[in-house]
């Protein structure tokens, strides 16, 4: 549903925050290795991220990727604007660039509605929030992913 870039953006940061609530700090192969991402391209991602505010970073010994506690929660939809923009979930089901009530497209009626679950699902599951549910589960990441 989204490109890869966010794909791998929400698996790391989920799993960034899952070892955060164990008292770690993943580096970036660690990370990589666990969301089977390329690392390289885990690495340019993660730093954006980082420069964006969503993520910390420590450098050297007890260094790596850590949520700061003092932010709010990371919406998804907050995630996915920064990585792909909002077209994933405001722009016509069909590629239309003018879609909307006055000129439907023929999937216009339907896919208003699916849009609108998305964005309500966006809008109110945070990354902290999946984190905690796997950790409810007691999965690992990769486990989730198999």
């Amino acid at each position: 549903m989204f490109n890869k870039e966010t794909e791998y953006a929400l698996r790391g940061l989920v799993y960034i925050k899952l070892q955060n609530m164990r008292g770690r700090r993943p580096g970036t192969s660690e990370v990589a290795k666990e969301i089977k991402a390329p690392p390289f391209y885990t690495a340019k991602i993660l730093q954006r991220l980082v420069r964006i505010g969503f993520l910390n970073s420590l450098k050297g010994k007890g260094g790596g990727f850590f949520f700061d506690p003092a932010k709010p929660d990371l919406p998804l939809i907050k995630l996915i604007t920064a990585t792909e923009g909002d077209r994933s979930f405001s722009g016509c089901g069909f590629g239309l660039k003018h879609c909307d009530s006055e000129n439907p497209c023929p999937l216009h009626k339907k896919y208003s509605a699916v849009r609108q679950s998305i964005n309500k699902l966006i809008s109110e599951e945070t990354v902290q929030s999946l984190a905690k549910k796997v950790y409810k589960n007691e999965l690992s990441l990769s486990e989730s992913m198999k």
